[in-house]
């Protein structure tokens, strides 16, 4: 009966340890794919909009974030927690996409921002769970994109864009309105 019981329970851990070390690579990857997405997303939608003075102001805050932290990379040369590199402190991929997100939310409001926001904290997470980095490291980072965004942009003028949301008995209905 032991050995029956053991017999199955090898393979189970085996699964499960797949499993959770798949799910930590897709996790990962998928902060690998945002660190690369909501930049362009943000400068994207400027460009969609004709908002040539929010393109400016996002490729401003974009340059002094790198600045900030690749240059804190440098003179820091923090270990990582999985001892790949000296280049821990602060993430750059959280500061990369909390600057994003810090631009959409102050350039065309919160209720695209917190989309956003959640996008940049889940990068961060990302990061943690990939021991690439610590709590602090993803912190640093998230205050340097966030501060370096606020140093330049400014909200749109013109607000014309329109996010709705109603809901009845048979469901929810979800709106964008643009006006030109």
């Amino acid at each position: 009966m032991k050995k029956v019981f053991v017999g199955r329970l090898i393979p189970l851990c085996f699964f499960v340890t797949f499993t959770v070390i798949g799910q930590t690579k897709a996790v990962e990857t998928a902060g690998d794919v945002l660190l690369f997405g909501l930049p362009t997303l943000a400068l994207g939608t400027t460009l969609v909009l004709g908002d040539h003075e929010g393109a400016v102001r996002f490729g401003k805050g974009f340059a002094l974030n790198q600045a900030v932290t690749f240059g804190l990379k440098l003179v820091i040369n923090e270990p990582r927690p999985n001892g790949e590199n000296n280049n821990a402190f602060p993430s750059g991929h959280t500061s990369t996409t909390f600057q994003s997100a810090a631009f959409i939310q102050r350039r065309y409001g919160w209720e695209y921002g917190i989309p956003a926001y959640a996008l940049a904290g889940f990068t961060g997470y990302s990061r943690i769970n990939a021991d690439k980095h610590d709590i602090l490291d993803v912190l640093a980072g998230a205050l340097i994109g966030t501060g370096s965004t606020y140093l330049f942009t400014t909200p749109r003028e013109k607000p014309n864009i329109q996010l709705t949301l109603t809901s009845g008995n048979e469901g929810f209905l979800l709106g964008f309105n643009y006006q030109f």
